[in-house]
């Protein structure tokens, strides 16, 4: 924790103070090490968050003082204040609340990336997942209900499976050894086409081993800290095809444009309920300790948020 002077502004920069930034995992994994990205020291952690704009500086069109904005990826932001290239913010329509806004940039993001990028699913098609539960598992069951594509929701717990029924799950079964064949029976009119992992070992293979003829298979976390093992015949004799995903890539390659088109389609699906994840408690900045030991731990109902101006 500490204190950086803030810069003036330049041509096309903005200054901006952020309002909530949640704690994500892979912000976790950063502090660690163990993440690929390593931040500069002195450097600030953070993912996302929601920001309101505070002043403009010279040639800055279609932004005003306060709008609320998604940073871009890449910057810090665990932190009260930043100055940030006005071309590359997110101006937030104001029908979204500001804990919805400050974490749609990585999960609802990756959720929506996977279902559109990878296979090209159709209403009434099946999509298989594990961690169902978590924050992109959850997206993905309201993005692809939205769209009349089923899913097959793989968790742990059995406590869960009539909590993700009512986010719109068609299926929810607990991981096991008999999971293969529970899914092959549910899904008997069509196996799924795509899959998406965020665990590895036994738990990405059964996820692969109930693939249809051609589907791809989506590794982007790696919970379980076990390999994705591929058995020859799946390569052989189905065609399965393995593929990694990291939101991060996305966001380096992807144009304005593109950017901009997603959100918008985000925006829309979070304007009509989706994507309200529970916040669990948010801390102030100078709190960071008793907050990363809160999102460290398991079995939370709702994601740990700093409030940078809060006293």
């Amino acid at each position: 924790m500490g204190e950086v002077e803030i810069p003036a502004l330049r041509v096309g920069d903005v200054r901006v103070r952020m309002i909530l930034a949640p704690i994500n995992p892979a912000d976790l994994n950063v502090i660690e090490g163990t993440y690929p990205l390593r931040p500069s020291l002195p450097g600030v952690p953070g993912g996302e968050g929601v920001a309101v704009i505070e002043e403009i500086g010279a040639e800055v069109e279609g932004l005003s003082e306060g709008d609320r904005v998604l940073l871009p990826h890449g910057v810090g932001t665990w932190r009260q204040m930043a100055i940030v290239p006005a071309e590359q913010l997110i101006r937030v329509p104001s029908e979204i609340a500001d804990e919805q806004a400050a974490m749609l940039r990585i999960n609802p993001a990756t959720a929506f990336r996977m279902l559109a990028d990878f296979v090209d699913l159709k209403p009434g098609d099946w999509v298989v997942q594990n961690v169902a539960n978590s924050g992109v598992g959850r997206a993905v069951i309201e993005i692809a209900h939205q769209r009349g594509i089923r899913t097959v929701n793989v968790v742990r717990r059995a406590e869960l499976i009539e909590e993700l029924k009512q986010h719109g799950a068609d299926i929810v079964l607990v991981d096991s050894e008999q999971l293969v064949d529970e899914i092959a029976e549910a899904t008997e009119e069509g196996a799924p086409r795509l899959g998406l992992n965020a665990v590895g070992g036994e738990s990405a293979l059964r996820i692969a081993n109930v693939l249809a003829s051609g589907g791809i298979h989506v590794t982007y976390g790696a919970m379980g800290r076990k390999p994705v093992r591929i058995p020859n015949g799946l390569l052989i004799f189905k065609d399965v095809s393995f593929r990694g995903f990291w939101v991060t890539r996305w966001y380096q390659q992807a144009t304005i444009a593109e950017r901009d088109e997603m959100f918008a389609e985000l925006f829309a699906l979070a304007g009509e309920g989706l994507f309200r994840t529970p916040v669990q408690q948010c801390f102030r900045l100078g709190d960071f300790k008793e907050a990363l030991a809160l999102a460290a731990e398991g079995g939370r109902n709702g994601k740990v948020v700093f409030a940078p101006q809060a006293k």
